[in-house]
């Protein structure tokens, strides 16, 4: 009986010694399988698997770009009551969204309009996106492609940030959201989403005075209080 067992260990090594692959080898037996049936090691279709994964990714840069665009920019205006006109403050606001959304041409956004509680829900809706296309258009006004941006049907006065039955200014408004990204920009269809989300503005390398650290006595000019007409 061992002389027969170590007779099968030295056939087996013998036939190692031939070049046969040992059990589980990616090669093993590969001229006997059908075309295609070698078990991908993750050597094979890595690009597909690459794509995949920033696809699915997507998702969590759109999250991450929000949250930047929140954080930077007022992502509200406000209207007067039975009201979509805006006032100085509410085209100041998004002029400087459009500034923000210029240094991202990959992006798309949309724009919600809210209403507050007076009125009937139908009337609402329809003012809420008539507020929604106000802003949208004058978001393209700034030089924004249409395209890229969307005015949304109106969650009218479902929404409330204040909860009332009466006239409530901070509820009439409309909210600016990043969306997604512009999938026909070279960009986005390399899949470098990183690379939008990270990208600095670019005013960010402006200083925010021009004379940091520099006195009037550097300018040759006494400091001191009164003296003016």
């Amino acid at each position: 009986m061992i002389r027969t067992t170590l007779t099968g260990i030295t056939i087996s090594l013998a036939l190692a010694g031939c070049g046969t692959s040992p059990v589980g080898d990616p090669v093993d037996n590969a001229f006997g399988r059908e075309a295609g049936a070698l078990i991908d090691t993750g050597n094979f279709g890595n690009a597909t698997m690459n794509n995949t994964q920033l696809m699915t990714g997507e998702k969590q840069y759109v999250y991450d770009l929000s949250q930047r665009f929140a954080s930077e920019v007022l992502t509200t205006v406000n209207f007067a009551f039975n009201s979509a006109h805006l006032d100085p403050g509410a085209a100041e606001t998004l002029r400087a969204q459009a500034h923000w959304i210029r240094q991202f041409p990959e992006v798309r956004f949309r724009v919600y309009g809210h209403t507050d509680k007076v009125g009937n829900a139908s009337y609402n809706k329809s003012l809420g996106l008539r507020r929604a296309k106000t802003a949208v258009n004058y978001l393209v006004s700034q030089g924004i492609d249409r395209s890229r941006l969307e005015a949304m049907v109106s969650y009218g006065e479902t929404q409330p940030l204040v909860v009332t039955e009466g006239q409530e200014r901070r509820n009439r408004r409309t909210v600016t959201e990043v969306s997604g990204f512009y999938e026909r920009h070279p960009t986005v269809m390399d899949g470098k989403y990183a690379e939008v989300v990270y990208r600095e503005y670019v005013r960010s390398g402006e200083p925010t005075t021009g004379l940091n650290g520099i006195s009037g006595s550097d300018f040759g000019v006494e400091s001191g209080l009164g003296g003016g007409e």
